[in-house]
């Protein structure tokens, strides 16, 4: 064996560089899992971000060799939402849950994936209850803090996954989005947050395919995210949806400069009550400046349907019957009924109106967001090939100010529209968008960009991912935590 990297020289290499030192004997799964415990050890005590931690377990898999996938022997972290693992905690951030001790029965279809490709589960990460929050504080255990700045949030509900991410624990985490889940802790960290097509990658054994949830990962460089997905793309058997497989892997397609695309800008808020930060909307004015040099084409073109917030405001339905099921699921999983002393109080308010809804009001709800799939699909297929605009409106959020025991929920259900009023769109149409970490606040604090493209069209995403990559180098840009 070669002499192994000194440890902050290790903490910047991405995923993929990690599995071909694994591969070529630089270290060891052994090696390489000690080392991200370690600092892991070092490093969480300032931030919370991984909950449920399974070292021995890691250290046992890593000591066996794990299967010969593309990233044998490289640790992941799973976020505490629905990629289970069997036989370990399985909470969700839900307190009642937590209390119960509940374990997983089962592996979901993405941590099979991840064990297939040679990953080494090291642990569980933070997430708000239900993943319902464009922050991660939830009661049952506390808040994960942003390695960029303590005293502001990582976002949600993937924050501890992002959070675990940027202060340099490991080099990718799993990540789930539902709302915007992966591109708003994504843009608050500084970190890649693609949320792929609808169907790209399993939500089985236990999650249909057909909700506005998909799984992928948060991490520092387009290589990894292309790679990653090339690992956990594909369907499981049950499926309800299966994009359309690209004309080769992404990891190879992500090299290859995309044609002259037609890119639509939105550089400002589509809510009448919530503005966008005038250096958000600078660093957007910026990244139309720069795709137009590498050059594309940038117009002020946006779909109509995405400023209708009547529209968009009727999808509120579907969303809280969800929560309802899921609280009744999770009084299957623990033998009783679930209170509202298992659960946050805005959680338990969503639930009570989802089991006052009625039939009719849901169907209403869904023939919305068909109207509004199509429509928006009509955009890209009328010409536009991307769509930018920021991830989230605003900086990153200071801790409290949209957690649930805000003073204000009103006030907080309004800060957390900053966050998501850009992002749950395409979680509706099931479209794939990135956040890309292409600019700073004048205080430091990361600015995500946010790319749209086509359904089934993640290619096209990651090839213009990788040319600002090239332009802007945002990986050598690392958080005061990170090693």
């Amino acid at each position: 064996m070669v002499d192994t990297p000194e440890r902050s020289e290790l903490a910047r290499v991405d995923a993929v560089g990690l599995a071909e030192m694994v591969r070529t004997r630089q270290i060891s799964p052994v090696e390489l899992i000690d080392d991200t415990i370690d600092r892991i050890e070092r490093i969480d005590p300032q931030i919370n971000a991984v909950i449920q931690p399974s070292f021995e377990k890691a250290r046992a898999v890593a000591a066996s060799e794990p299967p010969d996938g593309p990233f044998r022997g490289v640790p992941m972290l799973l976020k505490d939402l629905w990629p289970c693992s069997e036989g370990d905690p399985f909470h969700l951030g839900v307190l009642g849950l937590k209390n119960a001790s509940h374990t997983a029965t089962f592996d979901a279809n993405i941590t099979t994936a991840y064990r297939r490709a040679g990953f080494v589960l090291c642990g569980r990460t933070n997430s708000p209850e239900m993943g319902l929050a464009a922050t991660t504080e939830p009661l049952s255990y506390g808040a994960t803090r942003n390695p960029w700045d303590l005293s502001r949030s990582p976002g949600g509900s993937s924050g501890g996954a992002a959070a675990a991410v940027a202060a340099g624990m490991l080099p990718a985490a799993n990540a789930s989005d539902g709302g915007g889940s992966i591109r708003i802790p994504a843009a608050m960290c500084g970190l890649v947050g693609l949320k792929p097509s609808r169907g790209r990658i399993s939500q089985g054994p236990h999650n249909d395919e057909w909700s506005n949830s998909v799984q992928h990962v948060v991490c520092h460089t387009v290589r990894d995210s292309a790679a990653i997905l090339d690992a956990t793309a594909g369907p499981f058997p049950g499926d309800g949806v299966t994009a359309p497989a690209p004309a080769a892997p992404y990891a190879e397609l992500v090299d290859q400069a995309p044609p002259r695309l037609r890119i639509g800008m939105l550089a400002d808020s589509i809510r009448s009550r919530v503005a966008i930060d005038p250096e958000v909307a600078l660093a957007v004015q910026q990244a139309a400046a720069l795709l137009e040099r590498l050059g594309h084409s940038v117009d002020d073109g946006s779909p109509a349907a995405l400023h209708d917030e009547e529209l968009i405001g009727s999808f509120g339905p579907a969303w809280t019957v969800g929560v309802a099921h899921s609280l009744e699921q999770f009084g299957e999983w623990i033998g009783r009924d679930i209170t509202p002393d298992d659960v946050e109080p805005m959680t338990w308010r969503l639930a009570e109106r989802g089991r006052r809804m009625e039939a009719l009001e849901l169907t209403r709800s869904s023939d919305a967001m068909l109207r509004f799939r199509r429509s928006m699909a009509q955009w890209w297929a009328d010409g536009h090939d991307l769509l930018l605009t920021p991830t989230c409106l605003r900086p990153p959020a200071l801790l409290g100010e949209m957690s649930a025991t805000a003073p204000d929920p009103e006030a907080a259900i309004l800060t957390t529209l900053a966050y998501s009023t850009l992002t749950a769109p395409f979680n509706t149409t099931g479209q794939p968008a990135i956040s890309l970490p292409l600019a700073r606040t004048s205080t430091g604090l990361p600015i995500g960009i946010q790319l749209v493209a086509a359904y089934g069209n993640e290619h096209l995403l990651l090839q213009v991912a990788r040319q600002l990559e090239l332009e802007v180098r945002w990986a050598d840009q690392r958080s005061p935590l990170h090693p």
